[in-house]
């Protein structure tokens, strides 16, 4: 566990609305969090809870209705090279080759090329990507885009990472190469990370702690400190424990989504 007395991020009194008067949607309800510098975050529950919502404010792409989100002693107001995001669908150029994807940020910022060269190097070496650094997108597994998408994160040199889902359309055995890839990084990068999941396991596989989010409008239901050991045994009656706590919770506010789709249906 990383030392909590230092936020980075401050999530103070966050509340979205969507839509217009007599079509209002409240995706978030004052949300109020703190995330260390280090700290690996994963926000959990249902879909309709606001994951992603909250971490497109955090991000940048999206501002709240009410509420302000600091990140490394700035309000965020807009995107910022300070937070660099991974989505599910890679979000790769499918034109230029792996190296000039991973490069573009550097190239953006006009870094200069002998430093950008050096750089994208190093991210090929670390994330297993050098014998691919000539291939197109579409030549690409699906878990190699996303180790393309997080080398592109990573050459940007953001102190906090955000995530939505990266794992998400990847196979069991492909998920589970690539969090172990994470947290390699994460440990080796000293990154912030905010990572959005459905998945019970994963969030105990990868976080320090776990937010917990309620169905809409997205509130904190719990936030759960994971205080086990890496790496992590997810057949040991810990973990399984951990699961059992954690899946109550999601069940919950997953009913309740279900009962608001049966009254919508009915309405």
């Amino acid at each position: 566990m990383n030392d909590l007395s230092s936020p980075q991020l401050q999530i103070e009194g966050v509340s979205k609305v969507f839509g217009s008067e007599g079509t209002e949607v409240v995706a978030l309800k004052d949300i109020n969090l703190s995330i260390t510098a280090g700290e690996f975050v994963c926000l959990l529950g249902p879909s309709g809870c606001g994951k992603s919502t909250l971490l497109n404010a955090i991000a940048g792409f999206s501002l709240p209705t009410c509420g302000r989100i600091v990140a490394n002693g700035a309000e965020v107001a807009v995107p910022g090279p300070d937070r660099a995001m991974v989505f599910q669908e890679y979000a790769l150029f499918p034109w230029m080759t792996v190296a000039a994807n991973i490069s573009f940020g550097l190239e953006i910022k006009k870094i200069p090329k002998a430093e950008i060269v050096e750089k994208v190097q190093t991210l090929l070496e670390k994330l297993q990507l050098r014998e691919f650094s000539d291939r197109f997108p579409k030549d690409l597994s699906g878990g190699m885009r996303q180790r393309v998408a997080i080398a592109r994160a990573l050459a940007l040199d953001s102190p906090i990472l955000l995530m939505d889902e990266p794992f998400g359309a990847l196979d069991a055995l492909t998920r589970r190469s690539l969090q172990e890839e994470l947290l390699r990084i994460w440990m080796e990068f000293k990154k912030t990370i905010v990572f959005v999941t459905h998945s019970i396991e994963e969030s105990i596989y990868l976080a320090d702690r776990i937010v917990v989010m309620t169905f809409r409008p997205g509130t904190i239901k719990q936030v759960v400190p994971i205080d086990l050991s890496r790496p992590r045994d997810v057949a040991s009656n810990c973990f399984i424990t951990i699961q059992k706590q954690l899946s109550q919770m999601v069940m919950e506010e997953q009913m309740r989504f279900q009962k608001d789709e049966v009254e919508h249906l009915r309405a």
